[in-house]
């Protein structure tokens, strides 16, 4: 399917996102530098310091590297480099020079899959297969994040494979759902297929009702849909808590961990954006806007969102551009660029390029790649936040 071809598909589901007053070519901010500029020297320094030049296609976990570190990275800062590769290639006026680097990432990838698993369904490992690594245990919520960045490939460029590989990650996630009914709050879908925890978590399902949403949309198989709706109920019914945000995760003695990071926000805000968009019910409307409120008043309070890791909010503020495409509040966006510019200003090494938000240990590639991820979205067209989760 043609790019311009998937996009008419779209567009009666996207909301017809329109362009704002935010200068979204990449304007001077306040550090002088557009945030053009920020993401093309943020992915450099991702390249330079944590790329592996072996042939490998794959990334450091961390630098410096320490003694005793892997080889390579697991699965979840991999797939936030891969993500950051798809957004910096989305950026008005860069994509054709990322095309090459955005296939090298979906290379990377797939040296984590694993056509074998626990539930017989193949996904994505957490560290790389043979000759790369041993392998390990799958876990839902990083399988989802590729899913959902697939998902945006085939959104903004028409790749049938992404779409392919999006719809086998989904089958692993239907596969994850607890069926055992005398499980306290039974249903949801498993964080991991690891024997050391059994916990069904609000990153495990809400990304999964994205995932089955953004599918839906696409393929019109109400399947998709149904799961979507599912996995929302379950969430909202164990892991919304009083104060309108989500806790993290319920395990099987029925025990709460009652965290409430960003990202548990954000995907919420997105998931109610699609189903508003499907229905033209507006109570979804309503519960995503509560929502990226009650999560920004929170989060702005006592400098909380500067305790969240940056990729966290990486994943919470794209969610809130998401519904910014359909009810075109700038808020969101403002919020974003206020983060972003603190954060350029307070935690880069000028020196390096790389962000370091705890002096005491090396940069993550899970956090240098969160930033490429802010500062290639603040550079997009407003009229294609509609294709982010």
């Amino acid at each position: 399917m043609k790019r311009r071809t998937t996009i008419k598909l779209l567009s009666g589901v996207l909301g017809g996102a329109v362009i704002g007053s935010f200068a979204w070519s990449g304007g001077v901010q306040a550090a002088g530098v557009s945030n053009r500029d920020r993401a093309v020297a943020s992915y450099n320094a991702m390249q330079k310091y944590f790329y592996k030049q072996d042939g490998s296609h794959l990334y450091l976990e961390q630098y410096p590297a320490q003694s005793g570190d892997n080889t390579y990275s697991y699965e979840w800062p991999f797939s936030q480099a891969h993500i950051a590769t798809i957004d910096l290639s989305t950026v008005p006026g860069l994509g054709a020079g990322y095309k090459a680097a955005v296939a090298d990432r979906s290379v990377g990838q797939e040296h984590y899959w694993n056509t074998t698993g626990t539930t017989g369904v193949a996904g994505y490992d957490s560290y790389p297969r043979p000759p790369y690594g041993n392998g390990g245990d799958k876990f839902y919520d990083d399988n989802e994040w590729v899913g959902l960045a697939k998902l945006q490939l085939f959104l903004t460029t028409g790749d049938k494979a992404a779409l392919a590989r999006a719809e086998d990650i989904f089958k692993l996630v239907v596969s994850g759902w607890d069926t055992d009914t005398s499980h306290p709050a039974p249903g949801g879908v498993f964080w991991t297929q690891a024997t050391w925890s059994h916990d069904r978590n609000t990153v495990s399902n809400m990304p999964g009702a994205e995932m089955g949403l953004r599918l839906y949309q696409i393929t019109r198989d109400k399947s998709y849909l149904d799961w979507a709706s599912k996995m929302y109920e379950w969430t909202n019914k164990y892991l919304l808590a009083p104060n309108g945000l989500y806790w993290d995760h319920i395990d099987l003695s029925g025990n709460i961990e009652k965290t409430q990071w960003s990202y548990n926000q954000g995907v919420p805000v997105g998931v109610n954006t699609l189903f508003y968009q499907i229905t033209r019910d507006k109570t979804y409307l309503q519960r995503a806007e509560n929502i990226a409120s009650t999560a920004l008043d929170f989060y702005n309070t006592d400098n909380r969102l500067y305790s969240q890791p940056a990729f966290f909010n990486s994943i919470f503020f794209k969610n809130l551009l998401l519904l910014q495409s359909v009810n075109h509040n700038q808020q969101y966006i403002q919020a974003m660029q206020a983060y972003a510019d603190k954060v350029w200003s307070t935690y880069r090494d000028a020196a390096t390029g790389l962000f370091r938000f705890d002096s005491t240990k090396p940069t993550q590639l899970l956090e240098q790649a969160a930033m490429v991820q802010i500062y290639s979205v603040l550079s997009w067209s407003p009229a294609s936040y509609g294709f982010l989760y």
